[in-house]
């Protein structure tokens, strides 16, 4: 590991030739241009999808810009979180702050739009400003009776992960506001699913079909009135455990709800994500009913999956996402179509993350927490990988090196999630790693 910045080596672990535990939970290297993302962006990826709701940027156009239209979460009705307003501070403001640029953005965004609610991000130049929002938020509220929530999401604050917490924090201002709603027998609330290519509507089928009820989707295809009573349900099941764990534990302090961790990408966690949500009710109905999707969902599935099996058999796979609980479905559903993950990597990995991955992993695989392109180019070329899997910033990584890249990040527009899902994932793997276009590419 010479080659690589030298505080880097801790967060690099071959299996099979290094001993030393992998390092994770800490802040960016200095000189190491990180994979992460900012604050900002981290706040933007949770809170964006809650449709009914104003989305105000309080900070320069390019911040909004980022996050405009980019992310594929869909909504059944409203469709207000696709316009993404911003402040559009100016050097002016700069100087003589931006609290009143703030104050009327928001009155005529709200008499315009008539909201359910408003989230206010605060970007890198608020902070340095020293914007009060919260204040102008509070204002609003009381002048218009519209909850105008600051998200304090200022992007030199930390990493994606605090971003995370920032909205986590913001939406639990809102989760028990409505006290009033009686709750079905079993019902749930899902965590961290943003319905990318319309996912949460495959799971809910789902535990229709096994008899449970979804109150709210934090935040996929959200509504604020499904926040506000979501303290009503029986259970939590976080998907995303690194955006959404912080609320899960808040509602558990506060509201004696528990939780459990799942994963609905690939057939063996999609599986078990049904089965816990049942063995939690102790209903054998419901059990036998989760029994039954299960059975009929993969003998519909394994012959479907068998061509591309055939054709992606030895295949390697590199895998760099946000999350690494992610990851760990990826390498299951790689290992399922044939192939091998021999690079794998997240953003925000927790210790167990990475043990678990280090469990499942074959000999030689590298594992790497917090990367940067060059370490990630230098992996994919030295392993040989086929096949790249990541997000908006992994994209042109993958294209540069001349290899398939797979969209698994907030960007993509295909439903991955779910035994519908498993086929997707073969069907866009096949298509990206056996594209004829390679053979004309000079590695």
């Amino acid at each position: 590991m010479s080659k690589y910045i030298k505080d880097r080596t801790p967060q690099i672990v071959t299996i099979g030739e290094d001993q030393h535990d992998l390092a994770c939970e800490k802040k960016s290297a200095a000189g190491s241009v990180s994979q992460r993302a900012c604050v900002f962006c981290g706040s933007r990826v949770v809170l964006y999808p809650i449709a009914d709701a104003l989305h105000l940027v309080h900070g320069p156009i390019g911040c909004a810009a980022y996050t405009w239209d980019i992310r594929g979460a869909m909504s059944s009705g409203p469709q207000l979180h696709r316009l993404s307003f911003s402040t559009d501070l100016r050097e002016k403001d700069v100087v003589f702050g931006g609290e009143k640029k703030l104050y009327s953005a928001l009155t005529e965004l709200i008499e315009s739009y008539k909201p359910e609610a408003v989230f206010i991000y605060s970007t890198c130049i608020v902070g340095v400003i020293g914007d009060d929002v919260e204040a102008v938020a509070r204002r609003l509220s009381n002048e218009t009776g519209v909850d105008v929530l600051p998200v304090m999401s200022e992007g030199f604050k930390g990493t994606k992960k605090d971003g995370y917490k920032a909205a986590c924090d913001a939406l639990m201002k809102l989760v028990g506001t409505d006290d009033n709603y009686l709750p079905p027998k079993y019902s749930i609330n899902i965590l961290g699913d943003f319905n990318l290519a319309g996912e949460l509507w495959i799971l809910a089928e789902y535990y229709k079909r096994i008899g449970v009820e979804i109150i709210a989707c934090l935040t996929g295809d959200g509504r604020v009135e499904q926040v506000r009573k979501c303290h009503k349900a029986s259970l939590n099941v976080v998907q995303c455990s690194g955006s959404m764990m912080h609320v899960a534990k808040e509602m558990e302090k506060k509201y004696d709800i528990p939780f459990k961790k799942v994963s609905y990408f690939g057939i063996e966690d999609m599986s078990d994500a049904l089965y816990e949500v049942a063995q939690h009710f102790n209903d054998p109905e419901l059990m036998a009913n989760a029994r039954t999707l299960v059975s009929e969902e993969i003998a519909k599935l394994i012959p479907a999956l068998q061509p591309y099996r055939q054709k992606l058999e030895g295949k390697k796979a590199a895998i760099y996402v946000g999350g690494a609980f992610k990851a760990i479905s990826l390498v299951k559903a790689l290992r399922l179509l044939g192939m091998q993950t021999v690079v794998v990597g997240s953003q925000t990995g927790n210790k167990d993350d990475y043990n678990l991955l280090q469990k499942i992993c074959d000999k030689g695989t590298v594992i790497v927490d917090d990367s940067n392109p060059n370490e990630l180019s230098d992996f994919v070329k030295q392993t040989g990988a086929d096949l790249f899997i990541g997000g908006v910033k992994e994209r042109p990584i993958a294209y540069k090196l001349g290899l398939g890249f797979c969209d698994h990040n907030h960007e993509r527009k295909e439903a991955l999630a779910g035994f519908v899902g498993m086929l997707n994932f073969a069907k866009e793997v096949y298509a990206s790693v056996c594209s004829p276009v390679w053979k004309f590419i000079q590695k």
